[in-house]
Formats: structure tokens, sequence, C-alpha cells
């Protein structure tokens, strides 16, 4: 309802965006008002905005909103470039030692979707996607009639991200302590991380067996997390293939991959 306030222009895309999305795992990037100072932007002439589907979140809102609030400024609630936290326990295992006694967790239960938000650039002609996420490019495409602009480099899972800069976007980021490999044979003594219907190798510790897409979406953080809580030196993951949130999957497995030497 205090859309407006933030930004200074919003294409018609980015508002038939927002009603079938919002409440919801999309963050719309658009060019910021005078009420989103540099500290909130980084100092970029553009603001992130995003109404999330958590009972409790939306219940904060609305009680911020009460004492005349239009907004909470909220970042992830992990170290920067360090595996993101999908329940209220991983929040207090990665922050807990930086909280003060009047620092309050609260708890909405566990991540629906578990991956961040799809971040949608809405500042040009056409959509552009800056982070994959569970809001996919045909779900976009299907809502506003418009091509997701320059959503891949070279016919690969790298996104573009050129002049705005976005959380999640360093090529080394959700990084576990141990080393990740993708797409190879895993060694005795390390983790694995695949879908259900691939075989655990002797010798080599199942670290989380999803079901389906979206159930990998949802266990890979905490099973990345398991991996660190058991020690191991190396995990090794066979990606879902195909597109949707397959590719989002890949985009944080991709940097996970590239976040220990």
């Amino acid at each position: 309802k205090y859309l407006e306030q933030w930004i200074s222009d919003i294409p018609e895309y980015a508002i038939a965006l927002a009603h079938k999305f919002w409440p919801g795992p999309m963050t719309l990037i658009l060019q910021r008002s005078e009420l989103a100072k540099d500290f909130l932007t980084g100092g970029q002439e553009t603001v992130g905005i995003r109404i999330p589907d958590n009972s409790l979140a939306l219940g904060l809102l609305e009680a911020f909103h009460k004492l005349g609030g239009t907004g909470i400024a909220a970042p992830s609630a992990n170290r920067f470039g360090q595996v993101s936290p999908t329940t209220s326990d991983a929040v207090k295992e990665e922050l807990g030692e930086f909280l003060a006694d009047t620092d309050l967790v609260l708890d909405g239960g566990p991540s629906v979707v578990g991956l961040e938000s799809t971040i949608i650039d809405c500042t040009g002609d056409l959509p552009r996607i800056l982070r994959p996420g569970a809001v996919t490019i045909a779900m976009i495409e299907e809502v506003t009639g418009l091509k997701v602009y320059k959503v891949f480099e070279n016919e690969s899972d790298e996104f573009i991200q050129e002049d705005i800069r976005v959380s999640g976007s360093l090529e080394n980021h959700y990084a576990p302590k141990a080393k990740v490999f993708l797409d190879q044979q895993p060694v005795v003594g390390s983790g694995f991380i695949a879908l259900e219907s691939i075989d655990t190798p002797d010798g080599v510790i199942r670290l989380a067996a999803p079901e389906s897409v979206e159930e990998f979406a949802r266990v890979i953080y905490s099973a990345l997390r398991e991996g660190d809580h058991q020690s191991l030196a190396s995990i090794y993951i066979a990606q879902p293939t195909g597109d949707g949130l397959a590719i989002a999957i890949r985009d944080r497995l991709s940097r996970s991959a590239k976040g220990r030497s």
C-alpha cells in the first residue's frame, strides 16, 4: 500500500507482477524515490521492494504500519557470502554471537521455498532477472506478455548483473566450509546430495535425497550446513536438470562451488 512512497516510477508490467506474485518470493528493482536514502540502496538509484508470503512477517509489517512505519529494511540473516539460513535455529547459529540480549529472532517456521526470492529489474522496457528463484522466466513472461531481457549469457546459467548490485550476485557465494563439487563422482568419506532416484555410492555420506526439484530447493541449504556439522571436507552434488526452479538451484550451487579454494 506504500509502494508509491518508495519509488519514483513503476512500469505497467511491474504492476502486473506485483498483483500476481505478492505476497511471495519476488523482489522488484525500481527507480527509488527520495524516501529510499543511500544507506538503504547502497548509493544506487534503485531500490528493491518485496512483500513476503509469511504470516509472521506480514504481521510485523502491519504492526509497524500502525506505529506510522512505511516499510522495513530487511537484509538476509546470514554473514556475507555464507550459506543462507532457512530456519530460526540456522539464523541463531549464523548470527548468535553477534546478537545482544535484547535482540529477537522471530520464528516464522522453515522457509517454504528454500531459495532466496527472484530479483527482477523493472527499470527498463523489459523485465530482467538479476537473481533466479521460484518466480520463473515462464511465469514472468506469461503474466507480462513480454520476453525476459538478457537472461542468459552464452547459453549458460550465468545470469548477467551489469549495472545493478543485488544480494547473492557474487561469483563465490552461498558457500559452506566444505569444498563443493558439482556433477562429479563422489569419493569415499564425502557428503552427497542428489535426487532420491540417484543411488548413494558406497562409503559416501548421504546428506539429502529430495524427491522433487521443489524439495531440492527447500533442503539444499540445510543439507550444506549438515555437511559442515559433520566436518566433511567435501560435498558432491548431482544438480537437477531442466528449466524453472532448477535454474535457480544451479545458480546457487555454481556459486557455492566457487566459494572455497
